[in-house]
C-alpha cells in the first residue's frame, strides 16, 4: 500500500505540483481547496466516524476559506480524528508566534512558503518509515 498523503491547499496551481511530485515519488495524493467531505470541516458538532484513518499525512495551507489549517488539526484531535496528529503539517507565506505556538502544541511541523519541496519530502520520508506496516486506511471518494 502506498503512504496517502491528504493535501488541502486552495491556491491550485500549488496544490498542483505538490501532488504532482508526490505522486511520482509513490505517494497516493488525495487534493483538495477545502476538505468539504470531512464533516469536522462542515460540520460545527461532528465526531469522527471512520474506523481508519483517512490518510497516513496531512499537509495543509493554513489559510484555508473556512477555517484556517490549525484550527482544523485542532478541530481533528478534538472530535476523535483517526489521523495520525504527528503526521500532520501546516503550510504559511506568514507565521506569527502565535499560529507557531498553536502548531507546536498540537504537534504539527510548519513550513514557510515558498517552501522547499525537498524538505516536505525528507520530512515526509522520515515519517513514513515509522507507518505500521500493517495499518488500514479509510477508503475515500474526492474530498
Amino acid at each position: 500500500m502506498h503512504p496517502r498523503v491528504i493535501i488541502l491547499e486552495d491556491d491550485e496551481d500549488s496544490r498542483r505540483i505538490l501532488a504532482m511530485v508526490l505522486e511520482r515519488r509513490g505517494y497516493e495524493v488525495v487534493s483538495a481547496a477545502e476538505p468539504l467531505s470531512c464533516p469536522l470541516y462542515t460540520d460545527l458538532d461532528a465526531r469522527c466516524t471512520h474506523e481508519f484513518p483517512c490518510g497516513d499525512f496531512l499537509l495543509s495551507d493554513n489559510h484555508m476559506p473556512r477555517m484556517t489549517g490549525l484550527q482544523f488539526v485542532a478541530r481533528q484531535k478534538e472530535r476523535g480524528c483517526k489521523g495520525a496528529i504527528r503526521n500532520k503539517a501546516i503550510l504559511s507565506g506568514t507565521w506569527d508566534l502565535q499560529e507557531l505556538e498553536t502548531a507546536a502544541r498540537l504537534g504539527c511541523k510548519v513550513f514557510t512558503k515558498p517552501y522547499n519541496l525537498n524538505d516536505i519530502y525528507r520530512w515526509l520520508m522520515e515519517r513514513r518509515k515509522k507507518l505500521p506496516a500493517g495499518r488500514k486506511l479509510t477508503a475515500l471518494g474526492d474530498l
